[in-house]
């Protein structure tokens, strides 16, 4: 057993994952694999954000099928183990599992990194293989086919985890980048001696690949697919039993399970289900608190950046998406081969595959409480964006302004945010005004959760301010454009939108304070904003 080529070590480090308190069961994804390994040359690349359980995922598929060691003890309880057939692959293949984050150590240039992983490789070829002659001057691709014809075909299963952590070191170049994709397709590519090679990390293969050299992978990513996606976030039911153990393991509980939900849920798929950040939420039942665990890392400096400078306008769009407004975007260019990010859609794509964003229905939008408060954390402390700092102070007043009646002083504030130089001078009609109240109540978002367009009585409101502390008061927001705002109020009390802060029978209510009932109405033709206010 060597240290690429079947290592035993892998088996260690998943049965440490299964014996923790809050581990999920994820071992159906093997069942999933099986055919692809089975029909054999089957290439999948699945890349998800930093602490998205990649790695973890890696080092369970290489203990399920790899020789390196006896792993029947860890999955015979699992899953896995009561899928028919399945468990006959069990240690049953050649496995060759290369972590890239494993060999930066010391290297201080890309031709050491990948002289070290290469010699490692050859080195637990030739002891498994004495019999094959091998030159050490043959690329590895070339060494696995002579191994392969020399042993009646022998198969191998390749896992390349971290492909892309080298990217981000500061010896590795951009020639650098063709070279090592040129190394990770020539071990690949049209081999026979494939039986699955499978490719984890961030950066999505096909986008950081030079020409074609890896286009034979299947690429799932968190903007082109929800294909997977239950193997790398935690569903709602799993968070549920996670908050059951929760529950039982602590004391004195310091969230509720809805707590868990508004901080890391909200990664929406397309069969209308959502996907937890698994390590944030993990992080917050294991310390008892509810908090930003968010990983950054060279690729948060990289989007920054290209936000900062402006890049086709994304920063006004980022002020927008902190407001709460979803974005509409153009993902189906991300898998471009440029290195280069020109446009704001493929800014977007890049912040949607790294999980800064959540993409669905052609909008992208921040997803849950713990990525409002990384761009928050951007608005706050960077002097590009004083404007916004600015527009939080007429934020607090208007709030205020809603609190005691003042008609007049909603107004002007409104007619502040949406005449100024703000994001909001690519809206128009509807959009600009609802547009609008939300960046002109951005400084609700500590206070309330504000949900847009939620249906309410007989109707859908605009937006709906569900207070985090019962004892104050919540709101109803109804915009009408070229209508009044006593029209607007009107619509409230007709449709019932009042009913929503009740709650369902038998819960308690949304509110114990007042519900404030706000009409509003824009005249596009003398650009006045007029507001009625009514309390409940």
């Amino acid at each position: 057993m060597g240290y690429y080529l079947n290592p035993a070590d892998i088996v260690d480090i998943y049965k440490r994952e299964t014996v923790k308190p809050y581990f999920v069961d994820k071992t159906e994804f093997l069942a999933e694999l099986i055919p692809l390994v089975e029909q054999q040359g089957s290439y999948l690349s699945v890349t998800r954000p930093r602490r998205f359980g990649k790695s973890v995922t890696a080092a369970m598929i290489g203990s399920f099928f790899g020789k390196g060691a006896d792993s029947s003890e860890v999955f015979s309880h699992l899953k896995i183990a009561g899928k028919k057939d399945c468990m006959k692959h069990l240690n049953q293949h050649n496995l060759i599992y290369i972590d890239f984050s494993r060999a930066v150590e010391e290297c201080e240039s890309y031709k050491e990194y990948i002289t070290t992983i290469k010699k490692r490789l050859m080195r637990d070829l030739k002891k498994a293989y004495p019999d094959v002659e091998i030159d050490d001057e043959d690329s590895m691709g070339a060494v696995l086919r002579s191994i392969s014809l020399a042993h009646k075909n022998e198969k191998f299963l390749l896992i390349f985890d971290e492909w892309d952590y080298v990217f981000h070191k500061d010896f590795f170049t951009e020639s650098d980048r063709g070279k090592f994709t040129a190394f990770l397709g020539g071990m690949t590519k049209g081999m026979a001696y494939v039986e699955m090679a499978y490719l984890t990390g961030v950066l999505p293969i096909k986008k950081y690949s030079a020409s074609d050299t890896m286009n034979h992978f299947d690429e799932y990513n968190m903007a082109n697919s929800d294909m997977y996606d239950e193997y790398f976030g935690f569903t709602g039911e799993e968070v549920d039993e996670l908050y059951r153990r929760y529950l039982k393991k602590q004391a004195a509980p310091a969230f509720s399970r809805e707590d868990l939900a508004d901080w890391y849920d909200g990664y929406q798929r397309e069969n209308g289900g959502s996907i937890y950040n698994p390590n944030s939420v993990v992080r917050a039942l294991s310390r008892n608190k509810i908090h930003s665990y968010w990983a950054k890392a060279g690729e948060y400096d990289e989007l920054r950046d290209y936000v900062l400078d402006d890049v086709d306008g994304v920063r006004e769009a980022v002020m927008l998406l902190a407001a709460g407004e979803p974005i509409e975007a153009d993902l189906s260019e991300y898998a471009s081969t440029a290195t280069k990010l020109k446009y704001r859609d493929e800014i977007l794509s890049v912040m949607t595959v790294y999980g800064y964003l959540n993409y669905s229905n052609g909008c992208v939008r921040i997803p849950n409480k713990e990525l409002e408060q990384e761009f928050d954390r951007i608005i706050r402390t960077e002097p590009k964006y004083s404007y916004m700092r600015e527009l939080e102070k007429e934020s607090a007043r208007i709030l205020q302004a809603t609190y005691d009646g003042d008609e007049e002083t909603v107004g002007e504030v409104l007619a502040i945010v949406h005449t100024t130089e703000s994001p909001l001078k690519a809206y128009n009609d509807e959009a600009e005004l609802s547009g609008s109240v939300k960046l002109a109540y951005i400084a609700a978002r500590n206070k309330y959760n504000i949900e847009r367009e939620d249906q309410v009585g007989t109707g859908y409101v605009d937006y709906i301010f569900y207070p985090h502390d019962l004892s104050d008061d919540g709101i109803i927001i109804e915009l009408k454009v070229d209508d009044s705002p006593e029209t607007a109020l009107q619509q409230i009390k007709n449709k019932n939108y009042a009913l929503k802060f009740r709650g369902k029978i038998g819960e308690q209510p949304k509110t114990n304070g007042r519900i404030i009932l706000v009409g509003i109405g824009y005249y596009r033709k003398d650009k006045i904003h007029r507001c009625k206010i009514e309390v409940i």
